[in-house]
């Protein structure tokens, strides 16, 4: 079977309105988390993304009932029995980690193998491990699979992060949840996904505190009652339409966005020289003016400037007057769409975590291949600036984390089509 790409026929100013879908990286750890609830959930504003659908799919394999309709998926995890979950479906989603969590707090067992999707570096897991063993799970490793038991209740812990990594905290709330004692994670990730799941988790029966802050403190439940709850606006996905808007010279209205969770990012489009006008849900981004060069940007946790949105940014700045310097603090391997967007005729030069890009007049298109999620989306951006038509291949990889991507940017003048 051939895989679909991407024809974008560049050069044309992108203006108008686009909705944003809820938050990939919000709602994955939500749906990891109905699974601590004996009852019904109803989850609102789930995109429909392939890492959704492979979410839903582990949850089947362990026994939920899981249907959708329309932007609200239900599930029943009533039922649950299995622990372990399969390679194949592991492999599908870096995320997929985040059910080690939930099925030791729901279960006290689980089997699983290390996760799969971007390839974007190390990312250990085992600030996850540490964290869980702290709440008194033991954990085996086999031949690339984990076996982890938690044996009692869990009683609590005081537990600091040497890293403020999202995954691990998490986990740890996931697996503390339920239980008789308090647990405190100190230099907890800030992150707004971090306070939505806790969001989740609380509108459940959850006693969780702190969350959004570098101490998030859980404190124990006997069980979890099912709730309906709305997944947080992608934060991503309206930074990279503002990168469309700003690397075609054009203007955009973002509706159903919360600019409170993107201070750095709406920061960086000003220093292009963009107007950014944040309302309370909205943001709206006029790029009239030629864009600046930016002296150096840094990837940092939240509240800094997110190495999601760095690709991105990277693209955008190809078309900036002068030189500027990105460099990547989160990920050691988070320059994939710098040899591309050279393809479109950019000029990046990438070395270890530091990448220099010099502003170029004008960009022609290639063909070109998504490497990762992020670095997909940012050449998608380089092709609607590219004179020309240009081709992306490897889709899969922005399915992952867009809905339809062709459909809204060509709901806003873009000339886009999949084939």
């Amino acid at each position: 079977m051939t895989e679909s790409k991407l024809y974008i026929e560049g050069g044309r100013r992108i203006s108008g309105e686009i909705g944003v879908h809820g938050a990939k990286n919000s709602v994955l750890p939500v749906l990891a988390a109905t699974l601590l609830v004996a009852g019904t959930c109803r989850i609102h504003n789930c995109p429909a993304l392939s890492d959704v659908y492979s979410s839903c799919r582990i949850l089947r394999s362990l026994g939920c009932k899981c249907r959708r309709e329309g932007q609200t998926v239900e599930i029943d995890a009533g039922t649950v029995s299995a622990y372990e979950i399969s390679e194949q479906l592991m492999r599908e989603m870096r995320s997929s980690i985040v059910f080690l969590g939930a099925i030791l707090g729901r279960l006290r067992r689980c089997r699983l193998s290390f996760p799969g999707g971007c390839e974007l570096g190390p990312r250990p897991i085992d600030l996850h491990l540490a964290g869980l063993e702290k709440l008194g799970a033991r954990i085996f490793e086999d031949h690339g699979v984990l076996d982890c038991t938690l044996p009692g209740a869990v009683t609590g812990a005081d537990i600091t992060l040497t890293l403020p990594s999202v995954g691990a905290t998490e986990n740890i709330m996931l697996a503390a949840v339920i239980g008789t004692g308090e647990t405190v994670i100190r230099n907890a990730a800030r992150e707004p996904e971090i306070a939505d799941l806790a969001g989740f988790l609380n509108a459940c029966g959850a006693n969780i505190t702190g969350h959004g802050s570098s101490t998030v403190v859980i404190r124990g439940v006997d069980s979890l009652h099912g709730a309906e709850y709305g997944i947080m606006p992608d934060r991503i996905v309206a930074a990279t339409y503002m990168g469309a808007a700003a690397i075609t010279g054009g203007e955009l209205m973002l509706k159903g966005v919360r600019p409170s969770d993107m201070y750095s990012t709406v920061s960086v489009y000003e220093q292009m020289g963009c107007s950014v006008y944040p309302y309370s849900d909205r943001i709206y981004i006029s790029a009239k003016k030629p864009l600046k060069a930016i002296k150096t940007v840094r990837t940092m946790p939240y509240p800094g400037f997110p190495t999601d949105c760095q690709p991105i940014v990277m693209a955008v700045l190809t078309k900036a007057r002068g030189t500027s310097v990105i460099v990547e603090n989160i990920f050691e391997n988070r320059f994939r769409a710098a040899p591309e967007l050279r393809r479109l005729g950019a000029d990046i030069k990438a070395e270890g975590r530091v990448a220099v890009i010099e502003g170029v007049p004008r960009l022609s298109s290639a063909a070109i291949v998504a490497t990762d999620l992020r670095a997909g989306a940012a050449l998608v951006l380089g092709g609607l600036a590219a004179e020309g038509t240009t081709t992306v291949s490897n889709l899969h990889y922005i399915d992952r984390g867009y809905e339809s991507i062709e459909t809204s940017l060509r709901s806003v003048g873009a000339k886009i089509k999949r084939m």
